[in-house]
């Protein structure tokens, strides 16, 4: 197979895959950090470095830290990537029906994170750049991404806070972007055949240009960097508070929901798995263990009822 060709000018490509790699780096060993040494005294995350060759589809390479069984994370996972393809996949052009077809290239950070303690909200979140072209022409680049909150057990001052430094993150670049990357989070994060948010929301935004290319890049960066003062506070907030056998198996309840809307309705997922991504990477927000219940129907005013009728609601947090 032909090798897929660069598209972006080298240095935009370097740039912005330095601050993607650098972002990874910091966010897995703030973690770590939290985690506290291991045993044997050294760093929690896997490194899984990987690359595909002009023999496959997809090119390119990246790298895959995985961390399992952690004191405070049951699952953590935080991939880099910057590939290329012949031909973008149908879950990519969704907006650009003229770039059908076009030779792209891809690069990014994506992350979830499953807490063990059923009062520490997952979370997720992911800064990309997709530039493509059909030949003769002159690439078009964007960028896409944000973070979003789920919460098993719901606290207001949670998600005010996470929604605070979304919105601080967002405000230089325009005072109408907030709000509209909220909506545009409500809207994208929803189980829709089950009419259910999955979770407390935050911003996402795809198809992002219009502030050209250095400012667009600077607020891509700004979402990056606000992500562990949006996370952490919360996990250290919460991470010690306790549970039993009722609060576990409501949360592996609550991840089915977290793993349906990743399977059925993630356009990441279908991005990586159609453009003949690497499959354990494009998967790392799986959590490790899940149960669903088919007639489940939790008592009115429970914490855990609470969940539905109050959290799992679009409402504005800020």
């Amino acid at each position: 197979m032909q090798a897929a060709t660069p598209l972006n000018p080298a240095h935009r490509v370097s740039r912005v895959r330095d601050y993607l790699v650098d972002l990874q780096a910091r966010i897995t060993e703030a973690l770590e950090a939290i985690e506290g040494p291991t045993d044997a005294g050294g760093a929690r995350f896997l490194a899984d470095a990987w690359s595909k060759g002009p023999e496959e589809r997809l090119q390119g390479n990246g790298i895959t830290k995985i961390m399992e069984n952690g004191r405070v994370f049951e699952r953590a996972g935080c991939g880099f990537s910057h590939v290329r393809g012949p031909q973008l996949p149908p879950s990519a052009t969704q907006h650009r029906p003229e770039l059908a077809g076009a030779p792209f290239e891809a690069m990014g950070v994506s992350l979830v994170f499953h807490p063990r303690n059923p009062y520490v909200p997952t979370v997720h979140m992911n800064v990309r750049m997709i530039a493509a072209g059909k030949p003769g022409a002159e690439p078009v680049c964007w960028f896409g991404g944000g973070m979003d909150l789920t919460p098993y057990y719901g606290f207001d001052e949670d998600a005010q806070h996470f929604h605070g430094v979304c919105r601080d993150a967002l405000a230089p670049f325009g005072e109408g972007l907030y709000p509209r990357f909220k909506e545009w989070c409500d809207e994208y994060f929803c189980n829709k055949h089950r009419n259910e948010q999955r979770g407390v929301g935050g911003i996402f935004f795809d198809d992002f240009s219009e502030l050209g290319f250095e400012q667009s890049f600077n607020m891509l960066q700004s979402v990056g960097d606000a992500f562990l003062k949006s996370y952490l506070p919360i996990v250290e907030r919460r991470v010690n508070t306790p549970y039993g056998e009722r609060e576990r198996e409501f949360q592996l309840y609550r991840r089915g929901r977290y793993v349906e809307f990743n399977l059925v309705w993630d356009r990441g997922t279908h991005f990586g798995l159609q453009s003949g991504g690497r499959t354990e990477s494009i998967l790392l927000s799986m959590p490790p263990l899940v149960s669903w219940s088919y007639q489940r129907k939790d008592e009115a005013g429970s914490p855990e009822e609470r969940l539905t009728s109050h959290f799992l609601q679009r409402r504005d947090w800020v």
